[in-house]
């Protein structure tokens, strides 16, 4: 049993470490295995493609910290799949006219942003059928771009870390071997 009254091996831990710096580096060590990685990239990418513009980084945050997933690599290739996101929106929305049979208004931007920011309401009315429809088209392409990007990336990332472990394998050795005490 330790003697309460010698000094522990280790200082105590401040309040910053323990609420501020203990967290941020349980995020960024949190799943960072090849397979958890793969999964993080594959559903990062897939909400990404959400057609609804300015809610990719919410749903990224929910999403990761519901499945465990590592929050600075879900919120980076959300962001690094920001041009993909603004070609999709146009694209789901067309391709949610076809697939509904629907006419929705001209996608004219300034338009757009005149009557969003003068009639927001009007706004809504006119173009929350479109988002739907664009919504439905997302919800039924992301499983499959989830699973491409997953087996994709998978074997990719499988070598990555076949490479870093034998690397870091090497240097323990080396390090060892120039050690005086065998």
């Amino acid at each position: 049993m330790p003697d309460p009254n010698l000094p522990s091996a280790e200082p105590k831990r401040t309040f910053w470490q323990r609420r501020v710096l203990d967290p941020v580096l349980h995020q960024l060590t949190q799943g960072i295995t090849p397979e958890k990685i793969a999964l993080t990239v594959a559903i990062g990418s897939s909400i990404a493609m959400f057609p609804l513009l300015g809610t990719t980084t919410l749903l990224c945050l929910i999403v990761g910290i519901f499945l465990k997933l590592n929050q600075p690599i879900i919120q980076a290739v959300n962001y690094l799949c920001t041009p993909l996101h603004i070609w999709f929106i146009v694209a789901s929305l067309k391709w949610g006219e076809r697939i509904f049979s629907a006419t929705h208004s001209r996608f004219e931007f300034r338009a757009m942003r005149e009557l969003l920011t003068e009639h927001p309401i009007q706004f809504l009315h006119d173009f929350s059928v479109a988002a739907m429809h664009a919504c439905v088209v997302w919800a039924v392409l992301a499983p499959f771009w989830g699973t491409a990007v997953f087996y994709v990336s998978l074997p990719i990332l499988r070598e990555a870390n076949r490479v870093r472990v034998a690397a870091a394998a090497k240097l323990a050795a080396e390090k060892n071997r120039d050690h005086p005490i065998p």
